[in-house]
């Protein structure tokens, strides 16, 4: 296993290109198996999740090319399996994603039961639900999803009980081949499910009201495909402010999107910190000053996302005051406060109710990273903190930030990777 060693006490300053959102990426590569034609996809980041789809679209005969802009163009009429090898879906739970567009336009799937990372169940209830909603017949055999359908799928009303991401953009995929009509109601709102929606009109299907609390689905008898730019990634973009935030620097973040990060936006005024922004960029500036502790608790879009929870309750740990932190999303996604712990954060953990205690300096420490945006957390406190952080199981990271050490490096981090 990789790690990385942090010499800390460094306030970050510069700018940083935000790359393409991993959570918008993953759903339009699944959904290129619904397309006949050719579909090419721009701006994707070159992550490890990324990188473990298309490998997995690969294993079933999808026909691959990556130009050096890093376009990838797809053919699907190549297809030779409808079962996806489980070596590869356990490596991430968004694998489930291919469910609905191959039961949709194919007739069938076979998916083993997704992996990803250990922050809580994440069951597979609703995607399961949702294809049955719709006419699919589905079995669970030895560890995988068997799904099949007679005749084309059938558009039906579907409210979902929590407004799940990944069920959501299943459901839209798989009900954009479907006949008839079909209603999500209570859906998820986030960004990423508008971008889906984008992307798969422009390919031919008919979707309204993403982002809304009823999409609609007009179902059609074939999609042609096309060329699609996916979103910028707003965890990135906030991740990269947290930082700056976190060790008192001064940190732009361009190649953005503003209107999608606006529940963050408005913790990081509250932090204290001089808040820019113009059409692509946003700049945080916090003239060498300990941040101000901030209250916050994760929800569904337009909420605070689950995915900033670990970064931001780092700029918590030494800013200026005591603030709450609850986690509403996944039970587990609060494993890296033991580890702050070890560095010298004072958080009073109890349940899902973190209390968090600035200090006025982190001390650096050997730490394990245990999911995605524990990584980054724990990288930003390695930054924030004095002396040395190695951070262990490092690989975490390399599955949600593109060229994390080296756009980091630019704002002035010292750090380096090494083997273990």
């Amino acid at each position: 296993m990789e790690k990385l060693i942090i010499q800390g006490g460094t306030p970050l300053i510069g700018s940083v290109e935000i790359s393409g959102s991993k959570n918008s990426s993953l759903p339009i590569l699944a959904a290129m198996l619904l397309c006949e034609g050719k579909t090419t996809v721009a701006n994707l980041p070159h992550l490890q999740d990324v990188t473990t789809l298309l490998e997995l679209l690969g294993s079933l005969g999808v026909e691959l090319s990556i130009d050096e802009n890093r376009y990838v163009e797809a053919d699907t009429r190549t297809i030779h399996s409808l079962a996806t090898p489980s070596e590869l879906v356990k490596k991430m739970r968004a694998s489930i994603l291919v469910l609905g567009p191959m039961v949709s336009r194919f007739g069938e799937a076979k998916v083993s039961f997704p992996g990803g990372c250990a922050i809580g169940s994440r069951p597979v209830d609703l995607h399961i639900g949702g294809m049955e909603s719709l006419g699919a017949e589905i079995t669970i055999e030895n560890g995988f999803i068997k799904a099949s359908r007679r005749g084309r799928l059938r558009g039906a009303t579907i409210s979902l009980p929590f407004p799940s991401v990944g069920a959501t953009e299943n459901i839209i995929m798989a009900a954009s081949l479907a006949e008839g009509t079909t209603r999500i109601k209570n859906p998820a709102l986030e960004p990423e499910i508008v971008d889906l929606a984008n992307c798969l009109n422009v390919w031919g299907a008919n979707i309204r009201g993403a982002g809304t609390p009823t999409i609609l689905i007009e179902g059609v008898p074939k999609m042609n495909g096309g060329f699609f730019r996916v979103m910028p990634d707003r965890i990135e973009t906030a991740t990269y402010l947290a930082a700056a935030a976190a060790t008192g620097g001064k940190v732009r973040t361009r190649h953005v999107e503003l209107s999608n990060i606006g529940s963050v936006l408005e913790k990081f005024r509250k932090t204290g910190g001089d808040l820019t922004h113009g059409t692509d960029w946003i700049e945080i500036d916090m003239q060498g000053k300990r941040p101000k502790a901030v209250d916050f608790t994760t929800g569904p879009h337009p909420g605070f996302p689950t995915d900033m929870q670990a970064q931001f309750t780092v700029v918590n740990s030494v800013a200026m005051g005591t603030a709450s932190v609850r986690e509403t999303i996944f039970e587990n996604r609060l494993m890296q406060v033991q580890e702050l712990r070890r560095m010298g954060a004072k958080i009073d953990l109890n349940g899902n109710l973190a209390v968090v205690t600035g200090v006025p300096k982190l001390t650096g420490a050997r730490v394990v990273a245990s999911d995605l945006r524990a990584s980054a957390a724990l990288v930003i406190a390695g930054i924030a903190a004095e002396g040395e952080t190695t951070i262990d199981e490092i690989y975490h990271v390399d599955r949600g930030y593109e060229c994390f050490e080296e756009k980091l490096h630019k704002l002035g981090a010292k750090i380096t990777r090494l083997p273990d």
